[in-house]
């Protein structure tokens, strides 16, 4: 088996985020002086329900390897990655982890550090090389064993749809631009939810829409490396929204009672306490916590 590797990667923020600016200009502000008011962190004070899952996530490209293996079809990242200098060091998804290889290894490890709830991923392309029509039976069964494997060990299962493998064929035939995508997108929750369905309960249908739109076709810094115009960055909005929609309908025809919702990249921003009712503070928390960028054709936040 390959050695393990441990993927190197830079961190880009998108231009434009003038709220982020914003709140960082208040940064020292919020730091009261040695005699002003005195604040507590929460953090100490915490507590979690008795339902709180604690467990960690993943998502396909970043840890299965096995770009080609077994049938896989290409994702719009195993296209970019091979662009010359796109990448820092040239760095390629792979092998990543090797957990396609290294699954029950993994999966040992899972449970000998007590985890209780995984979360990951499942790549588009591994079980529909096409993005529609013939399955990939190799794939499928991964994520059977994958499944399988979770539960035998006690760890409840939380399947992600969507962590941006989008077909490299579907991008081919516009992608997230093109208004049948809505659909095709249901077809393969339909395929997940009548393969997996009767053991995964908890499906997040798309992770971070705001971060995938914006990254990979506004700024062109994520894959499939686009930097489109707002009027079509406002269509690719729309049929993502469908998406979702198209995705939930799947899934509750199959199991009315499953958990369904979105990873959103959302994080909550409020003025310190010290500040009382700055309006200029307030409004700054405020703009950081909508996350809303605007051009000049279209606004957008969570």
């Amino acid at each position: 088996k390959p050695p393990r590797r441990d993927a190197k990667s830079r961190k880009f923020r998108p231009s434009g985020q003038a709220p982020y600016r914003q709140a960082q200009a208040f940064v020292g502000r919020m730091r009261p002086s040695p005699g002003g008011p005195k604040t507590e962190s929460t953090m100490s004070k915490a507590t979690f329900p008795e339902n709180f899952r604690w467990g960690v996530a993943t998502s396909a490209y970043q840890i299965e390897g096995a770009w080609d293996a077994d049938g896989k079809g290409r994702s719009i990242w195993d296209e970019m990655v091979r662009w010359p200098g796109k990448i820092a060091h040239g760095d390629r998804g792979d092998v990543a982890g090797d957990h396609y290889h290294r699954l029950e290894e993994d999966l040992d490890l899972m449970a000998e550090i007590g985890l209780k709830a995984y979360r990951f991923s499942f790549s588009w392309p591994r079980v529909l090389p096409e993005g529609t029509g013939a399955e990939n039976e190799a794939g499928l069964a991964f994520y059977d064993r994958l499944i399988n494997g979770l539960l035998a060990r006690g760890i409840e299962p939380w399947a992600t749809i969507y962590h941006w493998c989008l077909p490299l064929a579907l991008h081919r035939r516009g992608g997230w631009l093109n208004a049948e995508t809505p659909r095709w997108f249901g077809e393969y929750t339909g395929l997940l939810a009548r393969r997996f369905g009767d053991r995964v309960r908890h499906w997040i249908t798309l992770n971070e829409p705001q971060v995938f739109v914006s990254m990979g076709y506004g700024s062109g810094v994520h894959a499939p490396g686009l930097s489109l115009p707002a009027p079509e960055l406002a269509r690719i909005i729309h049929h993502v929204l469908c998406a979702h929609g198209k995705s939930v309908a799947a899934l509750r025809e199959y199991d009315s009672a499953a958990s369904i919702g979105w990873a959103s990249a959302v994080g909550p921003n409020a003025p310190a306490a010290a500040f009382g009712q700055d309006e200029e503070v307030i409004n700054a928390a405020r703009a950081a916590h909508s996350m809303v960028q605007a051009g000049k054709d279209v606004a957008w936040g969570s």
